[in-house]
């Protein structure tokens, strides 16, 4: 049964493996999470299942929340998520949900959000090239020309240009599970994932 989870990005270090080379992980500490509802092709028009994940107190939720959650008697839950299943008959509501979906060597898909980087030049947010530096340039990180006088004399949608860089929700494919830690809910990947340590992240197994 291989079903996404929720978890946090705890830090990143490096192991050796059996030859002695040196791999880049990511520690993360994922779930448990809790089945908090069940959606059904007849009911619903698509199979899926809602999953919970941190504990917090019920004052932290507004009114709607608290009571979906305590319309199946599940405890108060900070995040919630849906994932798409194939078989809705394999789950039911208030079921816990481990890193012991997962197992060394599986490949998955993990997403979150980015670090904020503020508002950036293009230099740093598009990778352009600079201008000259010497000579009376004034051209030294500035975007040239942003479009045309005549017809459509207007800038056109999509222009790379400075602006906001980071803080976005990206997904990073097809990471390697190196290792596994049921006791402590451990998961460790090869590679980088998105944000900073705590960042809220979304474990799916690749297609």
């Amino acid at each position: 049964m291989a079903i996404g989870l929720l978890g946090n990005k705890i830090g990143m270090t490096q192991i050796f493996d059996e030859a002695g080379n040196i791999i880049p992980v990511t520690i993360l500490k994922v779930g448990p999470c809790v089945v908090t509802q069940v959606k059904t092709r007849e009911k619903d028009g698509y199979d899926s299942i809602q999953v919970g994940y941190g504990s917090v107190s019920s004052k932290s939720l507004t009114q709607p929340e608290f009571g979906h959650l305590q319309k199946s008697n599940i405890q108060p839950l900070k995040y919630l998520k849906e994932f798409r299943i194939n078989e809705e008959n394999e789950f039911q509501i208030g079921q816990v949900l481990n890193v012991n979906s997962f197992e060394p060597g599986q490949l998955v898909n993990i997403q979150g959000k980015t670090i904020g980087k503020g508002f950036s030049g293009l230099q740093k947010r598009h990778n352009f090239t600079r201008g000259p530096m010497t000579h009376g340039s004034k051209n030294h990180r500035a975007p040239g020309s942003i479009g045309m006088g005549t017809t459509p004399g207007r800038v056109l949608p999509g222009k790379k240009m400075s602006g906001q860089l980071g803080n976005k929700i990206i997904t990073v494919k097809k990471l390697k599970v190196v290792q596994l830690n049921c006791e402590e809910n451990i998961l460790v990947i090869k590679g980088s994932v998105p944000g900073k340590p705590g960042n809220l992240l979304s474990i799916v197994p690749s297609d």
